[in-house]
């Protein structure tokens, strides 16, 4: 049968993104985003278990969630507009939550000198030769085969690191962890268990660990989005082993899988941590930490729409005490990153990004660009401040 042409409409009214696909009889053949041409045949999609038909629940900002296929959703993020993907996520007001109704507090800075001495130890060649590996799986993509065996991969290296860099002694205080998903792809979770016989509120540094292109089937080595947040989580996990640190609060470290797909890992593990009530103290996100725009002054971009007040505050605290450049006040909006699945839970989380969000890396994220060799503007220098930034956060909310 002759290809037909079909135009989709995704909303009405002021909200008109639309997707042009191509169908014949029996499966999408070509797709078109954003004035491009994409290969939607069997043969393109090999590798991959993504149904474009599939309905998904989608909700957006202001919006009551709508039902569209897979197919729409990836049209949908290409126009640039973000959104959760609630499909499997239950109502998070049936939870008992506890504790975490109100304005959460935080004490002074207190362990300026365990901090720097941590920050002394922080180095560039860790995350570079893990940022190389890692952005090198043709894509990250969390319904791929490459998606998937780049996450054991860094599980694997999660565990390397973990015996080498942590003493005997602090081995038995260490819990590595995949929560399993649908979709093959797991999210990882590196746990400190805390010393305190009375407070377990839980501390979390998060970032994404999948990558997507503007057509998720093309290669998608994601560099700076996330591959930059997941390597820089990682280098200060690996200082504080090193360190021996032993907080008195639980530290936990995530690499969420599926965020491109609308924050569907940490989705399902924020709503499971509400589901058995357990406490967040607070949640800080690392989500594109590499690129310095040329031209511009270097900063670490501060998210303040969508974020719990306070805990931003206390982190611009954290920036100006330990690290050696500035902050700068920016917004990404709506469920723009995995901080946004905690705040949906009703838990205090925070998000910084690599500098102001006009200055981020918008030329080369979602694109086979997105790499390391790129430009002079993606740095490991820029990234070691954010591993400063994790580190300070760690040990100053999970206690010395």
């Amino acid at each position: 049968m002759k290809p037909t042409f079909l135009i989709l409409p995704l909303f009405s009214g002021s909200f008109a993104a639309t997707i042009h696909a191509f169908y014949d009889s029996l499966d999408v053949q070509q797709v078109v985003l954003n004035s491009q041409t994409f290969d939607a045949s069997p043969s393109a999609r090999e590798g991959f278990s993504l149904d474009l038909n599939e309905k998904r629940l989608v909700q957006m900002e202001g919006k009551e969630p709508v039902w569209m296929t897979e197919l729409e959703k990836i049209a949908t993020k290409a126009k640039g507009y973000n959104f959760f993907d609630v499909t499997d996520a239950p109502d998070v007001s049936a939870f008992p939550l506890v504790g975490m109704r109100g304005t959460p507090s935080y004490p002074p800075l207190s362990a300026q000198e365990q901090v720097t001495k941590v920050i002394g130890s922080l180095s560039t060649a860790g995350p570079r030769g893990n940022l190389e590996k890692f952005s090198s799986f043709r894509t990250r993509y969390y319904r791929s085969e490459t998606g998937r065996e780049s996450q054991q991969w860094l599980l694997s290296t999660i565990h390397q690191v973990t015996e080498e860099s942590a003493s005997s002694e602090l081995q038995p205080l260490i819990t590595i962890e995949e929560f399993r998903h649908s979709w093959g792809q797991n999210t990882i979770i590196a746990r400190i268990n805390g010393s305190s016989a009375v407070d377990n509120r839980i501390v979390i540094i998060g970032a994404h660990q999948d990558s997507t292109n503007l057509w998720p089937f093309l290669p998608a080595p994601g560099a700076d989005d996330d591959g930059s947040g997941t390597v820089t989580i990682l280098e200060s996990y690996r200082a504080l082993l090193a360190a021996g640190f032993k907080p008195r609060r639980p530290v936990e470290f995530h690499w969420y899988s599926a965020e491109e797909g609308g924050l569907l890992g940490s989705q399902a593990v924020a709503q499971s941590y509400a589901s058995h009530g357990y406490e967040v103290y607070a949640m800080s996100q690392y989500d594109m930490t590499a690129w310095v725009k040329q031209g511009t002054r270097e900063e670490i971009g501060v998210i303040v729409d969508f974020v719990d007040d306070t805990l931003t505050e206390y982190n611009k605290k954290l920036i100006s005490a330990y690290l050696a450049i500035p902050y700068v006040d920016t917004k990404c909006g709506y469920a723009c990153s995995d901080h946004a699945s905690w705040s949906k839970a009703g838990y205090p989380s925070i998000f910084t990004i690599e500098g102001s969000f006009e200055n981020s890396n918008h030329a080369n994220i979602h694109t086979s660009n997105d790499r390391i060799d790129i430009s002079s503007e993606f740095s490991f220098e820029h990234m070691l401040e954010f591993s400063k930034l994790a580190v300070a956060f760690a040990m100053e909310l999970g206690g010395v």
